[in-house]
């Protein structure tokens, strides 16, 4: 069933997960924001300790449907058996009541590590398959399009009813919220149907995000002795496929989705031109030699064998036939057209195959996609016009890159981005510049290999590298990044020798602050974490007087138990920079409530800052807590604060399950200093830049604009009381220089921005996110500091294979020998 580790589920070839940067993080553009989230997900990189649900079908013997159950299936990613007695899987519909009634089936036996254990639910009056003989069973009647399901480590019916009540029963173990669902862990995952299911990939990956760890496609229902329903795929030489009267063209059609798509065809000719042959989303693609010289029509296919490797080899002519279908990896992304069910002929071996589209700087258009304003599936495709309809009319047909620049590092799951484009908006370090929402970057194309990596392992690349030579494969979409060649050449990694520089030393006169989102940075991290985080400081950022960190998690870090206090992690953070040879630091912070400032459920993510008390004073106000707002008041020496450190409006709904800034007042050289370290809404609520609503719409703005008013706010009464005050404000502002959020902030010029003031355009970025080099990450100051500060962005993450952080720090560094005013300046 599942594939490879690393690739969710689906009818589909292998298709890779990010890079399991723990989703909860804000600071990925594309991760999703956690609201009423509830199982805490385990460490980056790190398999789940525990069994956990493996897939959910609620359509069995509706109408359309071929099994004739319901079913959940659960996975073992630990290397040892788990007994299950007394152990249940519990049920409720999508939107519980206080009365609702909650469905238990009681388990028993056990999962087999690193295997599958089906439990039977309730059957419908149709379908016409029965599932494979059940680990357990119970009578459960799910419903096909959105529900949750938990594995409790109990058979008493759970009392919880909302996500908060669910979060505090240590007796669940793990929770699938899909469709509408009122719980889920992280973001639900799509709805399901009469004909699909919801499943994890193959390695049982779990984030603690519904969303990113599940995916939509056909039921693969296994048992715990690797029995599965009747695979989709394989040729039956007793049987053997005619000639017909469609082309591959024909299947495909002028728009996003096929016009036979639900119909049985057969008799489709043409040569294979690579096959994936793992895991559970096993299969081949296929291209006719000949075409119809549409240019909307693409003339390749995939066909989906699921858990059976296909009896196929490249070059094979075929004859193949099959149920045309239609594959969404997730709500909003463009889907895949395919053949499943499928049956084939092979009539010879060893041909040639097509020759490959050659992408060259002119072949895909500038502009993206069309300005639509809504959904354009049903839109006819101009490939001559918009790289995304380019991409729709080559789908699953080979296409080449030759000497291509590497614009997007090498992640987690051996995938890359290149650009078709070498002169479209690059970077000073060889990547591309995202610098407006009209222009995302047409040339950007991710890489993916189906080549074997024991044999051909996967370069690590920079950004700035080059795939020398030709990389080479069929086109398919993921709904990481969209469009990707899946290659069967892979050009020769030529380094661009990228290094990481570091800062020039702040000069006796000047007042350096930094900013640095350490991802989730908790206090069971392992120490490497944290030696590489305290070089960076020490040694790249040339040991700040003052850094706002972001993304600073618990003394636990995403274990979920009441912890919220952090001084674990800050002084292990601080212990390693004094060992790296930076200065002695001290911190400020202020924990949050449990569960209540978003990320990961048991992180308590949250802002803080360290200072050199060798070189700055904190200038204490007692009586900051997670709820208490800081306000300005008249002091001796101008602007105080009511509470330092203290937290801006903490209770204003515009921080929902967001960070809430923390601001800190300083004294250095004799001059004040108020920073407002910054961490706002996340991104990945928006809808992707590829898929089928065009323009995607920014949903997660919205939220954003009402945190940067706020933090306005707060700079303008600053402001009123001392108009000579120094004031920085920074931070993961999750959005980028050209940004509405940007706008507010920046608005009459109340504070600027040294990144657009003193950069270069090709300069202006610090994350990386699908190729596009962009800014997330703002130092912002007032008027009176506009004209005397020095700053730069910190390049040691984001283009680097081997990053600590997605994020690069930034350090401004202050000129106080221009005062404005004695003691003020």
């Amino acid at each position: 069933m599942p594939p490879t580790p690393s690739r969710p589920i689906s009818p589909t070839p292998a298709d890779p997960a990010p890079p399991r940067r723990s989703l909860a993080s804000a600071s990925a553009v594309a991760a999703v924001a956690l609201g009423a989230s509830l199982i805490a997900p385990v460490p980056a990189l790190a398999a789940a300790e525990h069994p956990v649900i493996s897939e959910v079908y609620g359509g069995g013997g509706n109408s359309g449907a071929e099994l004739r159950h319901d079913f959940v299936e659960l996975g073992n990613p630990t290397d040892a058996d788990v007994d299950l007695s007394g152990w249940s899987v519990q049920y409720l519909p999508a939107q519980p009541g206080a009365s609702t009634r909650v469905q238990v089936t009681p388990l028993s036996g056990s999962v087999p590590a690193g295997e599958h254990y089906l439990i039977r639910q309730a059957a419908g009056a149709g379908g016409t398959t029965e599932l494979p003989e059940p680990d357990d069973a119970g009578n459960t009647n799910m419903s096909a399009s959105a529900g949750i399901v938990l594995l409790v480590q109990d058979s008493t019916p759970v009392e919880c009813r909302t996500a908060a009540t669910c979060a505090e029963d240590e007796s669940i173990i793990d929770v699938v919220g899909y469709g509408n669902a009122a719980i889920f862990a992280g973001s639900p995952t799509a709805g399901t149907s009469n004909t699909t299911s919801t499943s994890r990939d193959a390695a049982f990956t779990d984030t603690g995000n519904n969303s990113a760890d599940f995916s939509t496609g056909e039921p693969t229902p296994t048992n715990s002795a690797g029995e599965t329903v009747e695979g989709p795929g394989g040729g039956d030489p007793e049987d053997p496929v005619e000639p017909g009267d469609l082309r591959i063209h024909d299947v495909q059609g002028t728009s996003h989705t096929s016009p036979h798509v639900g119909e049985e065809v057969s008799g489709l000719p043409g040569v294979v031109t690579a096959v994936n042959a793992f895991g559970s989303a096993q299969g081949f693609w296929f291209q006719d030699t000949e075409g119809d010289g549409d240019p909307r029509t693409s003339e390749a296919l995939f066909v989906f064998t699921g858990s059976t490797t296909p009896d196929v080899a490249v070059g094979d002519e075929i004859l193949a036939a099959g149920r045309v279908s239609e594959y969404r990896p997730q709500a909003g992304a463009q889907t895949i057209t395919q053949l499943d069910r499928a049956r084939w002929t092979t009539l010879s071996r060893d041909n040639d195959l097509p020759e490959a589209v050659l992408l060259e700087a002119d072949t895909l258009p500038e502009a993206y996609a069309p300005d639509h304003g809504g959904d354009i599936t049903e839109l006819e495709l101009q490939p001559d016009k918009y790289a995304l309809d380019f991409w729709a009319a080559h789908e699953h047909m080979i296409v080449r890159v030759e000497d291509a620049p590497v614009v997007g590092a090498t992640d987690g799951y051996d995938a890359l981005w290149v650009t078709t484009k070498p002169d479209q908006n690059r970077t000073a370090n060889g990547g591309v510049h995202y610098g407006s929402y009209d222009d995302p970057n047409s040339g950007r194309v991710k890489i993916e290999s189906l080549l074997d990596r024991e044999v051909r392992p996967f370069p690590e690349a920079n950004v700035g590298d080059t795939l020398a030579g030709a990389t080479e494969g069929p086109v398919y979409y993921s709904r990481f990044g969209g469009y990707v060649v899946r290659a069967t050449t892979l050009g020769e990694h030529v380094s661009g020798d990228l290094e990481r520089v570091p800062v020039r030393d702040t000069a006796r006169h000047e007042i350096s602050v930094a900013t640095y989102n350490v991802e989730n940075l908790g206090g069971t991290d392992d120490q490497a974490k944290f030696d590489a985080l305290a070089q960076g400081i020490a040694d790249y950022l040339a040991a700040p007087d003052i850094v706002g960190l972001e993304e600073i998690q618990d003394n636990n870090g995403p274990v979920d138990d009441g912890t919220v206090d952090a001084d674990v992690t800050l002084d292990r953070l601080v212990e390693a920079v004094s060992a790296a040879g930076g200065p002695a630091y001290e911190w400020r912070q202020i924990s949050p409530e449990d569960k209540q400032d978003g990320g990961q459920p048991g992180g308590n993510i949250r802002n803080a800052f360290l200072f050199n008390p060798q070189r700055v004073q904190f200038v204490d106000a007692e009586g900051g807590d997670a709820t208490t707002p800081v306000e300005v008041v008249e002091g001796e020496r101008g602007a105080e604060l009511s509470v330092s450190p203290g937290r801006i409006a903490p209770e204003d709904s515009a921080w929902n399950s967001s960070r809430k800034p923390l601001v800190g007042h300083f004294r250095a050289l004799n001059r004040d200093v108020y920073v407002v370290t910054n961490h706002f809404n996340a991104k990945g609520g928006d809808q992707s830049l590829h898929g089928v609503n065009q323009p995607p719409n920014r949903v997660t703005e919205t939220q954003r604009h009402q945190q940067a008013t706020l933090v306005r706010e707060f700079a303008d009464d600053l402001l009123a009381v001392d108009p000579e005050a120094n004031l920085v404000v920074m931070g993961d502002l999750n959005d980028f220089q050209f940004s509405t959020t940007l706008d507010i902030l920046t608005g009459d010029g109340a504070l600027t921005n040294p990144m657009t003031d003193l950069l270069e355009p090709s300069e202006r970025y610090n994350y990386v996110f699908d190729g596009n080099s962009q800014a997330l990450d703002h130092i912002l100051v007032n008027g009176v500091l506009a004209g005397r500060v020095d700053y730069e962005i910190v390049r040691i993450n984001s283009e680097f294979h081997d990053q600590v952080s997605d994020h690069d720090p930034q350090v401004l560094r202050i000129d106080t020998r221009r005062s404005t005013s004695p003691g003020r300046g």
